[in-house]
């Protein structure tokens, strides 16, 4: 006997299955979204643009890792300390190859015409150019390794910054922390470091060190900016011919200043000068190539993904120098990686400029002033009147 309050039982389902049929529809369709965002996030990450990116940035580092290597190479194993003749062998290459190349151009884009209207600009970027390669050099005389590696970063920000005035680059969120990302690489490469006992000794006044590495990171984040301009504006031979031109001038006047009698000292041999060999031909490859890889990408792109030749010179360290390996130098050069991805994945854009807004007409009280100015002359403001309207006009 059923209560006359109790609800009738529910029906049986026609097929023992049916029940289930709803759940496990539920089920199938659940990933669904999952692998529209995974395909989603494949198809922004996974595209030709960014690995070329990768691949150009990382050629970049290779350079920059050969001219650490027989940098240190030089200095541990014959105890030659001469980074401002370096930077002139360099600039002279520079010299040789683009200023020739300028040299032979007519017209507007030649030697004298750049010379002649934009002389006293590559001599200010040639300064900030020679002046930040010595001051990041001379830093490890003072300060830590530890320390020039992570104020060495600070020359982002200050990228940044001068591409956001100067350059009219527009970032997003994306960007911000991608560079964050990054940063958090660097931050575990030098922890790294730290545990395997590569901090080196204090050195004898970190204050000036830490100062040198600070300025040389924002005259290299000048010298980046303008690079960027010229080579999108203008041209690459341009940027590298005038660089070569007063940058041997200014390194070749320093060299004689402050390295002369280093350079007596060395014991010149064929393992010493095959050295400074390789580390002319890195040094000309990174400059020549770097305004091609900055063309297709951008100058903070580009010193985000060179933050991984710290990581490539460890990896020669440990068969030239015998460092200790970490685990945390696998795990830094990925958390970079990601953070340089993540910055390629979205463009910046550029702002457009601000037209300042035209008047459609000239008023009222213009045309008045107009017509009182010029009683003589023929009114410039031709007033029509249709039938029926009436004009009032008031001398309040």
């Amino acid at each position: 006997m059923e209560a006359a309050g109790d609800p009738p039982p529910a029906a049986a389902p026609a097929h023992p299955g049916a029940a289930e049929e709803p759940s496990g529809a539920a089920a199938a369709a659940a990933p669904a979204p999952r692998r529209r965002l995974l395909a989603l996030l494949g198809a922004k990450l996974c595209t030709w643009h960014i690995l070329k990116t990768i691949i150009l940035g990382q050629m970049l580092s290779l350079f920059i890792c050969g001219t650490a290597v027989t940098s240190q190479y030089l200095a541990e194993k014959y105890q030659v300390n001469t980074p401002m003749f370096q930077s002139f062998i360099n600039y002279s290459l520079l010299l040789l190859v683009y200023t020739t190349m300028l040299a032979f151009r007519t017209g507007n884009d030649s030697l004298w015409q750049i010379l002649k209207h934009r002389w006293w600009k590559y001599f200010f970027l040639g300064l900030a150019d020679v002046e930040a390669n010595y001051m990041i050099v001379k830093a490890y005389q003072y300060t830590t390794l530890t320390s020039v590696q992570l104020l060495d970063c600070f020359g982002i920000p200050v990228l940044m910054a001068l591409s956001w005035f100067i350059l009219r680059a527009r970032y997003r969120l994306i960007h911000f922390l991608a560079v964050a990302v990054c940063l958090l690489g660097v931050g575990t490469m030098v922890g790294a470091d730290i545990l395997a006992g590569r901090q080196d000794s204090e050195g004898s006044d970190v204050v000036i060190g830490d100062v040198l590495v600070l300025l040389g990171a924002s005259l290299y984040a000048i010298s980046n900016v303008s690079e960027e301009y010229i080579v999108k504006n203008l041209s690459r031979v341009e940027f590298l011919g005038m660089v070569g031109l007063f940058g041997t001038i200014i390194s070749g006047l320093q060299l004689a200043i402050v390295e002369h009698r280093e350079i007596m000292r060395i014991q010149w041999n064929w393992k010493i000068a095959l050295l400074f060999t390789a580390f002319a031909l890195c040094m000309f490859g990174l400059y020549s190539f770097m305004p091609v890889v900055i063309k297709v990408t951008s100058a903070t792109s580009v010193n985000l993904g060179i933050l991984t030749a710290d990581l490539y010179s460890l990896f020669f360290g440990l068969f030239l120098f015998f460092y200790k390996f970490s685990g945390l130098y696998i795990l830094s050069f990925i958390i970079i990686m990601v953070g340089f991805i993540l910055y390629c994945s979205t463009p910046t854009r550029t702002a457009e400029p601000t037209a300042l807004p035209q008047p459609c007409s000239t008023g009222l009280d213009n045309a008045a002033l107009k017509l009182e100015e010029n009683d003589s002359e023929a009114p410039a403001v031709t007033v029509q009147f249709t039938r029926g309207e009436t004009v009032v006009v008031s001398t309040d």
